[in-house]
């Protein structure tokens, strides 16, 4: 035998079986060494950490910790108390772990130590829907936790860190739904306004004769139908804190102008007044189009965009990120799964087809994708579960690309197919139309496929 030797009724296993057979575990396994050098983790990590487990082994166990995968930390307790220890740990991507450490003692000295985790099911990560950004108050010297493992968003978050710590003008650039309000809020919880409100406007959303009075307020009596009490404006309630404009580009011509006094001399005038107010806060504005070409084009002001584009940010869209798309996937299922009291899971196959998609929505076409998948599917999202939009424009076929041979190749995109119209159509007849093949084909391929779907068929 190739990867393990029998000898008097012991199996002597090699490393790499072993650690195939380990990745077979539901359950996370880590390894760490009396250095806290990781040197094993299997494949569960990827669900957990959404990190491929070949990246992290070798690394100092503490350098993700401080990088914010998970917390809190279990190391220094069991290297303290040289005992097993559980904890409740929580992921950066959503998952609720129940983490225990094993010490493997040497000479009464750790040498190693063996993690464990598990989920958590049927509990509420938050009390109000969680984004790619944890809201949460951040402790001192702490990042808040951002979703990035590509290169690319790694180099744009060490960049807002950078930037955040003072109070300069952002303009956020990038198509729609790569996360533009969320990079803002990011930035606003470095920031030293931090401890100030986070307020956002969409400029395209509010009717242009009722944006004014939303981000400058109004005095009372300053048109018909103002309250009495008159109205505080965003650029008000944002004092010592934050504002940000998405859509800037939608904003009016003459609302550009008013803007600009503020970002210049840091004071505004409600509607209908004639006292200045002073204007505590940083701007952060976002858009999707291209404000240079606009300015050329007199749609915006050459003075407000320079004033805006004091620092500029390219936000990529996820499809220049793929090593984002798996982290967010599981972000998004543990999300759904806690909003809906549900415990699903997701394929291999599913994952790396979308994984390969272009997801021209960008991450929130992705946050709606798996809010349907994780609502819909049976337990476990599998290809039939995918929008026929997705399976038809990913780049590659996932099935089949995961398969060793042209017959397992093939025999996975069978099995999908019958798969797939069974459960579209719960009939062999209606099966047999649709793939083509005579009805005795048909119901042969269903009994081979589709045990768990036959509980209620049309014949």
């Amino acid at each position: 035998m190739n990867n393990q030797l029998v000898t008097n009724n012991t199996i002597e296993i090699t490393s790499e079986t072993l650690k195939r057979v380990l990745d077979y575990s539901t359950d996370e396994i880590y390894i760490i060494d009396r250095n806290h050098k990781i040197v094993y983790v299997n494949k569960v990590c990827e669900r957990h950490y959404g990190v491929d487990p070949s990246t992290i082994i070798g690394r100092d166990n503490k350098e993700l910790f401080d990088e914010g995968y998970w917390g809190p930390s279990i190391t220094p307790i069991v290297f303290e108390k040289k005992q097993p220890v559980h904890i409740i740990q929580d992921t950066y991507l959503g998952a609720k772990l129940m983490t225990t450490a094993i010490p493997v003692l040497k000479d009464d000295e750790i040498e190693f130590v063996i993690f464990t985790s598990q989920e958590i099911h049927h509990y509420r990560m938050m009390e109000k829907p969680t984004t790619i950004l944890n809201q949460e108050k951040n402790a001192p010297g702490k990042h808040p936790t951002f979703i990035a493992n590509s290169p690319e968003m790694k180099k744009t978050l060490k960049f807002c860190q950078k930037i955040a710590v003072v109070n300069s003008t952002v303009l956020i650039k990038g198509e729609s739904g790569t996360g533009k309000s969320i990079l803002a809020n990011y930035i606003h919880q470095l920031s030293t306004k931090r401890d100030g409100p986070f307020f956002t406007i969409s400029c395209a959303s509010i009717p242009e004769e009722l944006l004014e009075s939303e981000l400058f307020g109004y005095v009372p009596g300053a048109f018909t139908g103002a309250k009495k009490s008159g109205k505080q404006g965003l650029i008000e309630l944002a004092d010592k804190g934050t504002l940000f404009l998405d859509e800037i580009g939608e904003m009016p011509l003459h609302l550009q102008a008013k803007l600009l006094h503020v970002l210049q001399e840091k004071e505004f005038l409600p509607v209908g007044g004639e006292r200045m107010k002073q204007a505590d806060i940083r701007i952060i504005a976002a858009t999707n189009r291209n404000l240079e070409e606009m300015v050329e084009q007199k749609l915006f002001r050459e003075d407000l965009f320079y004033r805006l584009n004091v620092i500029d940010i390219n936000l990529p869209p996820l499809r220049k990120r793929k090593e984002d798309i798996t982290p967010l996937i599981y972000h998004f299922l543990y999300k759904f799964n806690s909003m809906y009291n549900l415990e699903s899971t997701i394929a291999k196959d599913c994952l790396d087809l979308l994984t390969a998609y272009n997801w021209p929505g960008n991450i929130r076409q992705l946050e709606n994708v798996m809010e349907r998948l994780v609502v819909t599917c049976d337990d476990i999202i599998q290809m039939e579960d995918i929008p026929d939009l997705i399976k038809h424009n990913s780049k590659v076929n996932a099935t089949a690309a995961n398969s060793n041979t042209l017959d397992s190749a093939v025999e996975d995109v069978k099995k999908t197919m019958v798969r797939t119209s069974f459960k579209k159509y719960k009939s062999s007849r209606k099966v047999a139309e649709d793939l083509d093949i005579s009805q005795s084909k048909a119901s042969k391929l269903i009994r081979q496929y589709c045990g768990d779907l036959r509980g209620d068929t049309e014949d």
